[in-house]
């Protein structure tokens, strides 16, 4: 019996420790990957977006707070390999495993789903999770460079606050996608029309943020209808997606200063292109779940109605019982 729990154990505890490499070779990828896109502000080299928030936070959602050494781990090979290793490194690896990991505990507390099919689920994934979570995060890793010398005082605020928005764009786009994605499944009943409708709404998504983002002309708001589009008809499922195309064509062009981020100084093109991120990454997901939550309103008072029905057709079997919904001709009154 002792043999049989000490294998035991030794499986449980092997399953974590891949969990937690799995955790970590994932942040290091997506963490070389928004560096490709990184910009400079009084000394400190930040990413307008980036993607590792959002997988250390999904990490924790879906498999529990034991894992949060893979994130360290991860943040630890990111900053190895930009060069050797500093004072300040020690401060920012402490804030990025702390921010998604108070993130998580804020979300558990609110007793958040990861189904994000409430209002109250995509409210709170948006005001703790990204942007109240990643206050941890922008707050240790400036004030540790600040205290090294890296950085000078007067460069706090503007490295912060693109430190902040940064890590809280990496949250609001690749969290809701890939929630999404874990509980994708193939249609059951392949409709034509929806068909149709997907493949319109992806090209409609490619042309619109490509004509946006390389234009000089300011045409970012073009970006919202096609967003309502993918959230109304699709909800998250299709908005994510949407999202994080958009999110990453506008990160290169602000990058490049190019398109409708051209003539800008470095500052306005932060805000505008945190401002176009924040309200895409907010509409999608809200709308999103309002949608799915009236969505499932309207299916709990149909089950409700047809549990209803069926007591009342046991109750009095000789009456002639009709099926819910009612049809359009048994709807109709008579004139």
């Amino acid at each position: 019996m002792a043999a049989v729990v000490r294998n035991e154990d030794i499986r449980r505890h092997a399953a974590t420790a891949a969990r937690i490499l799995a955790v970590a070779a994932a942040y290091f990828v997506t963490g070389r990957l928004g560096l490709l896109q990184r910009v400079t502000i009084a000394g400190a080299v930040v990413t307008p977006l980036w993607p590792p928030t959002g997988i250390a936070l999904t990490c924790l959602l879906l498999t529990g707070p034991r894992i949060w050494p893979g994130i360290t781990l991860g943040t630890l090979l990111v900053t190895w390999s930009l060069g050797p290793m500093q004072p300040a490194d020690v401060g920012i690896i402490v804030g990025n495993t702390l921010a998604p990991v108070c993130a998580f505990l804020m979300l558990r507390w609110v007793d958040f789903r990861v189904d994000l099919e409430r209002l109250r689920d995509g409210a709170a994934l948006v005001f703790l999770g990204a942007l109240t979570g990643m206050l941890v995060s922008a707050t240790l890793g400036t004030g540790s460079l600040v205290a090294a010398g890296s950085l000078p005082v007067s460069g706090f605020w503007p490295t912060w606050s693109a430190w902040w928005a940064g890590d809280a764009m990496g949250v609001l786009v690749f969290t809701p996608l890939l929630l999404v994605l874990r509980r994708a499944r193939l249609p059951r009943e392949i409709h034509g029309y929806r068909w149709v409708e997907a493949a319109a709404l992806l090209v409609s998504t490619v042309a619109v943020t490509l004509l946006v983002t390389n234009t000089r002309m300011s045409l970012l708001f073009l970006i919202f209808p096609v967003l309502i589009w993918a959230a109304l008809r699709f909800q998250l499922a299709g908005a994510a997606p949407c999202v994080l195309f958009m999110s990453v064509l506008a990160v290169v062009a602000a990058t490049h200063q190019s398109g409708p981020f051209a003539h800008h100084g470095l500052f306005a093109v932060m805000v505008n292109l945190q401002a176009l991120n924040g309200s895409a990454a907010l509409t999608a997901l809200l709308l999103a779940a309002v949608i799915s939550e009236q969505k499932n309103t309207h299916r709990r008072i149909q089950q409700a109605c047809e549990a209803l029905a069926e007591v009342v057709a046991r109750l009095a079997p000789g009456e002639t019982t009709h099926r819910w919904p009612p049809s359009q001709d048994q709807g109709r009154s008579a004139p």
